[in-house]
């Protein structure tokens, strides 16, 4: 009998307090957790480099706006540009709001939006749903 495998969840966001948060609750809930600091990272863990398909790909991509280096925004782009890589359902989690919300609203891969600070048993029910979609 084989064993089931663990869905996995990429948590890219700057700040080492929400992604020790996350892993946390994420982890409690049986999810294999990867992180990244911003979206060059996220990019550079997936492996998704020119076109290539990715060598790893998430159930599901919690994504952060603001970051260095690369923003959530330039990365939600670039993963909408690559066919194995468009479809992975987005959770953005921001401090900014509506404003954040309006810059996503026409990538169809944006499954949620959490603005911080955020409830982590409103947001361990909104994941169970997410990764609970046929895709």
């Amino acid at each position: 009998m084989t064993e089931a495998r663990k869905l996995s969840i990429l948590v890219v966001d700057d700040e080492p307090e929400i992604v020790t948060l996350l892993r946390f609750v994420l982890e409690k809930d049986g999810y294999e957790v990867a992180e990244a600091n911003n979206g060059q990272a996220a990019l550079e863990r997936m492996g998704v480099m020119d076109g290539n398909p990715p060598s790893y790909k998430p159930d599901l991509i919690i994504l952060d706006i603001m970051m260095p280096v690369m923003d959530g925004y330039t990365l939600n782009m670039k993963l909408q540009g690559n066919m194995a890589t468009r479809s992975i359902p987005i959770l953005v989690l921001t401090a900014k709001g509506q404003k954040m919300r309006d810059l996503f609203e026409m990538a169809p891969n944006v499954a949620a939006y959490v603005q911080k600070p955020f409830d982590p048993k409103m947001l361990r029910e909104l994941i169970a749903g997410i990764v609970a979609q046929p895709r």
